[in-house]
């Protein structure tokens, strides 16, 4: 089994910034990708960003270039950094990992981030 166990999210004004941590423990002997989704009340589940073992990463149109994905093997964590915060940003965020070289995804319980305007 895998734990995720989101951090760092709360309330912050437009234009704001925010910085999301996830620690992943349990039976993890490799992972393929890591990253954050988010969901809005109402909405579908939506990527938002991703980083692969190798360190390539993926990032939503709506975040480029205000958002950064980064992670730290050795603890085991992905972070977000999230520059420029508008208000429809504002959502839950979930941790994911899929693991490798079986493909079993993994999800936090998520974290709330509000953006007001």
């Amino acid at each position: 089994q895998v734990q995720l166990v989101e951090s760092g999210g709360g309330l912050v004004q437009a234009g704001g910034s925010l910085r999301l941590s996830c620690a992943a423990s349990g039976r993890i002997r490799s992972y393929n990708a890591m990253g954050w989704y988010r969901q809005a009340p109402g909405k579908q589940r939506e990527l938002v960003a991703t980083i692969k073992s190798d360190g390539s990463r993926n990032y939503a149109d709506f975040v480029k270039g205000r958002f950064t994905i980064f992670k730290d093997d050795a603890k085991n964590t992905v972070s977000l950094q999230m520059n420029s915060l508008k208000p429809e940003d504002t959502a839950v965020y979930l941790c994911y990992l899929r693991t490798w070289p079986i493909a079993t995804d993994y999800w936090g319980q998520g974290t709330q981030v509000t953006v007001s305007s």
